[in-house]
């Protein structure tokens, strides 16, 4: 998680791609973080991801969804895709306590 933190707050970060729903969109969220829903990922990752070399963190509840999702990346060619371990659960019980969490 601290690696998360520090590439995000680096001079080059990269982009933020929430893939959990709408609904737990309106939860919580990261600063700066852009959503993707992964029930849409095949249909619009192009037009949100058209770069395939620029870094991009991927994120959702635990981790899993944004595994399968920059897998998926990887698979397509993106070469800078890495999943948030611990998803944004992890991140607001370590980075950001304040967080309202579900």
């Amino acid at each position: 998680m601290e690696e998360a933190r520090e590439w995000l707050g680096s001079g080059e970060p990269p982009r933020l791609i929430d893939c959990r729903e709408v609904d737990e969109w309106e939860i919580c969220r990261l600063e700066n973080a852009e959503l993707l829903p992964l029930s849409e990922f095949a249909e619009r990752y192009r037009g949100v991801l058209g770069d395939m070399a620029e870094p991009a963190l991927i994120y959702c509840h635990h981790g899993v969804r944004s595994l399968h999702a920059a897998q998926w990346l990887a698979a397509q060619g993106y070469g800078g895709v890495r999943s948030m371990a611990g998803g944004i659960d992890a991140w607001a019980r370590l980075i950001e306590p304040g967080m309202r969490r579900y």
